[in-house]
């Protein structure tokens, strides 16, 4: 890396379903790009063969389904290979990440929804990911009625046992997010409901001063 090298990223985005996360992180990997900035675009549970293989055990578990502990157990295990095999490689290499749903998911959804707790959850990404944690984070934010729509319009998705829940949890979900972004300044809460143009803009405004080269 040069002297005035612009320094490896790590970004995420979370935020519950519907709310616009894929298209984004595509969108920011296709905007660094355009600036000559080299990023790759991954996605959690995934990322790494290992990875990918939990994450159908996690979206289409098998009999019943598994336990919140089983669940937390398994996102760890899928983030820990994805760290090791992925994204540090790629930050050490001097690479963007930019990453569909990080911890910050695991903390809402098992954490908090699902009622094991945040510092279990949080333990658990120690244990396994070495705490590793992006330098920013989007929390895109939607109302309900707004994501209800967004849902209905999908067609051919995945079978999700997560994101297929009640609305309860999902609403639990939302309000678990917005309480870890507070007193968080990596986490950036952005408005979602408006167009994806206006999304990316917004989402831009914030990436721009991290595009600054070293010295």
């Amino acid at each position: 890396m040069s002297a005035h090298a612009i320094k490896a990223r790590f970004i995420a985005f979370e935020g519950g379903e519907g709310v616009g996360k894929s298209t984004q992180a595509k969108r920011l990997v296709a905007a660094l790009a355009e600036r000559g900035v080299d990023a790759i675009l991954t996605r959690e549970p995934g990322g790494t063969t290992g990875a990918e293989m939990i994450r159908k055990l996690l979206l289409d578990p098998p009999g019943s389904g598994w336990r919140v502990q089983a669940e937390a157990l398994l996102f760890a295990a899928a983030r820990s290979d994805h760290v090791a095999k992925a994204i540090k490689p790629a930050l050490l290499a001097g690479k963007w990440v930019v990453c569909d749903r990080f911890v910050l998911s695991s903390r809402a959804y098992q954490g908090l929804a699902g009622g094991l707790g945040d510092e279990e959850v949080r333990v658990l990404h120690q244990i396994g990911s070495d705490g590793l944690l992006p330098c920013r984070t989007f929390l895109l934010e939607a109302p309900g009625e707004d994501v209800a729509e967004r849902l209905r319009m999908r067609d051919g998705d995945e079978a999700d046992a997560i994101g297929g829940r009640n609305a309860r949890y999902h609403a639990d979900v939302g309000r678990g997010f917005a309480g870890l972004a507070q007193g968080d300044d990596t986490v950036v809460q952005v408005d979602a409901s408006g167009s994806a143009d206006e999304v990316h803009a917004a989402v831009m405004e914030e990436v721009e001063p991290l595009l600054a080269p070293t010295s």
